[in-house]
């Protein structure tokens, strides 16, 4: 038993002995462990997952989007009878360069280009089907000038709107436009010394002379864009042709990115600070700023007047109660007009002036939504 007992006092000793090598008031802090089995963690676990997937999805929609992934699918179909043209080989070395699929097919419309714009296999879910528009295909018809001028005086001659137009197909979901090359060099070129109008053939068999001007020619133009949606380009030369075709490929490529973005909710609000306009918190500061830019926007109203106005009345309730207290019609036109306006050093003292008083008291008292405020307007 003696043996026993020191070594019973030794085991308290011992244990302060620790503690004081710690240093006093030091403990070890808390741990916390969650089991792989706990119904929260696998809750997270799952919600970190489903995040983690969206995250991918947003990724993969967004890159499929971009103008260099759309411009790899995107297709350009070249009727074999382009390549009959002299300078149709200036029009092939431009889309080589352009870094899209150029085909050489037969198209529905001799003399025509075709675009088409392939969805990735597989497709982003996030991707709304309006971005890709697989419906919408665009087509380029190219004409001689002589074939062009004919169709232009037909429908010059004919009363009230065309019943149809040679170059569209009925119930057709391509999208036809119409390029001519030299047309200028051509009217020029039938261009008689004595007159200011250019002789055309009509027809081989009957070879009669119908005479054609410039103006008809542009009315045509405008016929076919009102009443067909059909514009024609006008271009000088296959280069100039070229340069078109490169820019239009190049626009339907971000076609898919613009329509993923339009067809969001709320598409036309900005992001960012600069486009947010004045910041309200919960606590009510930043009304003070919103009151101020509903002055500025009255005309020829400038910062150091809305200054004035919202200094005297820091708010619209204020000055709304401040109009109903006063007695007579003028009083309450002119309740801002003597308020003073600072001014840099120097220079003369202002006021607010009857005019803007006026307005902003008719702004906030009347009842007739018609009524004009700005009398100079």
């Amino acid at each position: 038993m003696a043996d026993v007992e020191p070594r019973r006092a030794k085991s308290p000793r011992r244990g302060r002995g620790r503690g004081r090598g710690r240093g006093l008031g030091q403990r070890r802090p808390q741990t916390w462990e969650i089991s792989d089995s706990d119904g929260e963690g696998a809750a997270s676990r799952e919600v970190s997952t489903q995040t983690s997937s969206t995250v991918r999805e947003h990724r993969a929609a967004a890159k499929a989007l971009r103008a260099d992934q759309v411009l790899s699918r995107l297709a350009v179909c070249v009727d074999p009878a382009v390549l009959e043209y002299a300078g149709s080989d200036i029009l092939m070395e431009a889309l080589g360069k352009l870094g899209c699929e150029c085909r050489i097919e037969p198209q529905h419309q001799s003399r025509s280009l075709q675009w088409s714009v392939g969805r990735p296999d597989p497709a982003p879910s996030r991707v709304p089907l309006e971005a890709w528009a697989e419906n919408e295909q665009e087509q380029l018809l190219l004409l001689e000038p002589q074939e062009f001028l004919q169709s232009a005086m037909q429908l010059t001659q004919i009363t009230g709107p065309p019943c149809s137009v040679p170059w569209l197909s009925p119930n057709s979901p391509i999208r036809p436009h119409l390029a001519v090359i030299g047309l200028d060099a051509y009217l020029w070129s039938h261009q008689p010394s004595s007159q200011k109008t250019w002789q055309l053939q009509k027809s081989k068999e009957a070879h009669a002379e119908v005479a054609i001007s410039w103006p008809e020619v542009e009315e045509a133009l405008v016929l076919l864009q009102l009443h067909a949606n059909l514009d024609v380009l006008l271009v000088a030369s296959w280069r100039e042709l070229s340069q078109y075709v490169c820019a239009f490929t190049k626009a339907l490529s971000q076609r898919p990115s613009k329509q993923s973005r339009d067809s969001w909710a709320f598409s036309f609000c900005t992001a960012g600070h600069w486009a947010a306009g004045q910041q309200v918190t919960r606590d009510g500061s930043g009304l003070r700023g919103v009151w101020w830019r509903q002055i500025r926007q009255f005309n020829r109203v400038s910062p150091a007047v809305a200054d004035a106005v919202v200094t005297a009345f820091p708010s619209p309730r204020l000055l709304q109660q401040a109009l109903l207290d006063c007695s007579t019609e003028q009083e309450r036109l002119s309740l801002l007009a003597d308020l003073p306006v600072k001014v840099q050093a120097g220079r003369q003292p202002r006021r607010v002036g009857p005019d803007i008083s006026r307005r902003i008291c008719i702004f906030l008292t009347t009842t007739n939504p018609d009524l004009l405020l700005d009398l100079s307007s």
